[in-house]
């Protein structure tokens, strides 16, 4: 005789995946009467006859034997509350989270996680609940747990297991984000799978809507930073010998770098949490098709990919929960920029690297699968099979006029980002192919498109120096990019870069070494002459003339004459606009555009004298109506600055391919 069934689950299956028995079960449910209260036992399965019975049948006199039996079968053997009951029951069940509460977890719990140690083979390990860190930051928690199994005993926990999910009876409780540098064991902090969520579930969609508000402000870098890794969130480090549990490191693989170019950035990379390496890749250009969405699983290795190309970077990680085409990974930041748009690809496992402080897994980035949207602290989440947009960019490197390399490769758009990858680009070029000891000379040129922009960003100048010409180079380059990009104006959007970039072996430079008048004195409406002196290496001198005519009515006294680089003369002529907010793109790019090239001498005319500056223009020996106007309007009114001295005149000293640098003044006496 069968026995009665212990659980519900069977007759949920049956029903989830028996639509038609379900509605004769509905059906049936109908017959059942009210006051029947000995239900019959449940049989295992259902009857060969499912019909639903006629209304000949559902007519009895009252003296007649009740109309369902125990024998009557399963049908007949629910009673009309029971089923209902059933079903409700079973779409609670069906309906029930697939998350382990954090509230239950509990030191001695056992689970599984789930990750790819080879290929693109996901593979199990087990985990060994210690306990819960509650406030382990703001308003968040950590699980701690043992992990085993597989190669962890040798490895520990590896750079790249950032977002291995791990379950509990069946169910995501979260992800490995978390472990212990230099640690004996494989100890890690599981991120709690609703902090993953909630976190990232702030913001759905890739930036500012549409028609947003423009929201210019001051850029976050100078145009004489040196570090364009200042403006990025940077997570709080572990001091050393110090047992504190930080985010696994993020390995970012180069691909098509130089070792030096990863040597350099590191210490700034690794400030970050991430973790250079030297990767693999196919190079050439980049694959645009889409790859199949059901070949990524929890415990799948993906790539947010930096660059694609002849140069390729991207940061590996695991897969944590997908729900439908949102994905959710890391475990924790990967640059905490927010609202993002980043192309991400599967990954593939080449091999595990064990290391005394961490081991890493080695990854291969294969086809593209979708767009990362959110970077937030606890994790990162994107959309599958969507297309992020990328800029590309052609860098073509040349010597004494001869073709020497060239690149091609796509980028991200993002206004921290981009610049420092430009940065790090331009970097492995003049690296791979110049030398990096003695003297040498580069020069730049090139054209940065934006979309609703009126003009491109036009780079123009020479660098020189005796040791390290492509961190000077490399750094300059991306600055005016960082400049345009962190000014808040969201409409501007990166659209092409592309950079011509010729070396020379040897130094080009030239210093002002004196200035010379022709006269001491002069009069209104006459001229004066002035001789430029400029030494170069081995003693080389070189004799540049200016001639200046004394403007006619102008008042008897001193007169200067300030013959500066590109670098001094950018300062005294930008000073206010350059720590301003812009008013608009095209006033923005109007002052990129402007300022001086170093291939370039200014002579700057000027008497000391107040004068004002509105919005960067120069107002000259304004009269005294007017000083008492802009004087009270200083501090009140945006865009108007007071400065020590009136600029009166300006003439450009040609280089012919030269840096120019240095700066002297003198001075003459305008006479009656």
């Amino acid at each position: 005789m069968p026995t009665r069934p212990t659980s519900l689950t069977p007759v949920r299956e049956k029903l989830r995946n028996e639509p038609i028995l379900h509605l004769q079960l509905l059906q049936n449910s109908a017959l059942y009467p009210i006051s029947q209260t000995n239900p019959p036992t449940h049989r295992s399965h259902p009857p060969a006859d499912l019909n639903p019975p006629s209304r000949a049948r559902r007519r009895r006199p009252h003296s007649a034997k009740p109309l369902i039996s125990q024998a009557d079968g399963y049908n007949g053997g629910v009673p009309r509350l029971v089923l209902p009951f059933i079903l409700a029951f079973g779409g609670v069940l069906s309906a029930q989270p697939t998350f382990f509460p954090l509230k239950d977890v509990r030191a001695g719990m056992h689970g599984v996680g789930r990750t790819v140690f080879s290929g693109d083979r996901i593979d199990e390990f087990q985990v060994e609940i210690l306990g819960v860190l509650d406030n382990f930051g703001p308003k968040e928690s950590l699980i701690l747990a043992r992990l085993s199994g597989g190669p962890l005993e040798h490895t520990g926990v590896l750079e790249g297991m950032s977002g291995s999910p791990v379950y509990i009876d069946g169910r995501l409780v979260g992800a490995v984000a978390m472990a212990f540098p230099f640690a004996k064991d494989p100890i890690a902090g599981i991120r709690p799978i609703e902090e993953m969520i909630r976190a990232t579930s702030l913001r759905a969609d890739l930036g500012a809507p549409e028609g947003a508000p423009q929201s210019p402000r001051r850029a976050a870098v100078a145009l004489l930073d040196r570090d364009l890794t200042k403006a990025f969130p940077r997570p709080a480090p572990a001091p050393a010998g110090e047992p504190r549990m930080v985010d696994i490191a993020t390995p970012l693989s180069f691909s098509g770098f130089t070792r030096t170019t990863l040597d350099t950035f590191a210490p700034q990379l690794r400030a970050l949490g991430l973790e250079p390496r030297q990767g693999v890749a196919s190079g050439g250009s980049a694959d645009t098709s889409m790859g199949n969405p059901a070949n990524l699983k929890p415990g799948s290795m993906i790539s947010v990919q930096l660059l694609s190309g002849d140069l390729s970077m991207g940061a590996a990680g695991t897969v944590t929960h997908i729900d439908g085409s949102r994905i959710y990974a890391f475990g924790h930041r990967f640059l905490a920029v927010g609202a993002t748009a980043m192309p991400f690809a599967r990954a593939e496992i080449i091999t595990l690297l064990p290391n005394l402080n961490t081991s890493f897994k080695l990854a291969s980035t294969k086809e593209w699968m979708g767009t990362i949207g959110q970077d937030r602290d606890t994790a990162i989440a994107g959309e599958l099979g969507k297309r992020a947009p990328t800029v590309p960019v052609s860098l073509t490197v040349t010597r004494n006029s001869q073709p020497v390399q060239s690149y091609q490769f796509e980028m991200v758009s993002d206004p921290l980002m981009s610049p420092l990858l430009l940065q790090m680009a331009v970097f492995s070029a003049i690296d791979s192919t110049e030398r990096s000891v003695g003297a040498a000379s580069v020069r730049v040129t090139g054209d940065i498109e934006f979309r609703n922009a009126p003009a491109p960003v036009r780079l123009d100048n020479i660098y020189s120096a005796d040791n390290g010409a492509a961190t000077l180079v490399s750094l300059t380059t991306a600055v005016p990019l960082a400049f345009v990009m962190q000014s808040g104006f969201r409409s501007l959007e990166l659209r092409k870069i592309s950079l011509h970039v010729e070396a020379f072996d040897q130094k080009k430079q030239l210093t002002i070494d004196s200035v010379t008048a022709s006269r001491p004195e002069v009069r209104p409406g006459e001229k004066v002459q002035l001789s430029v002196l400029l030494l170069g290496d081995n003693g080389v001198e070189t004799t540049r003339k200016l001639e200046y005519q004394v403007p006619v009515g102008a008042e008897p006294g001193p007169l200067y004459f300030t013959i500066a680089d590109a670098n001094v003369t950018n300062i005294a002529d930008f000073r206010q606009t350059l720590t301003a907010t812009p008013r608009s793109i095209g006033q923005l790019l109007s002052t990129v555009n402007s300022l001086h090239p170093n291939n370039k001498a200014y002579v700057r005319v000027w008497r000391a004298e107040p004068a004002f500056q509105l919005d960067g223009a120069d107002l000259p020996a304004p009269p005294p109506s007017a000083i008492l106007v802009l004087e009270g309007s200083v501090a009140a009114v945006a865009g108007i600055t007071q400065t020590r001295n009136s600029k009166i005149g300006e003439m450009e000293l040609d280089g012919g391919g030269m840096v120019l640098s240095g700066v002297k003044t003198i001075q003459v006496e305008i006479k009656e």
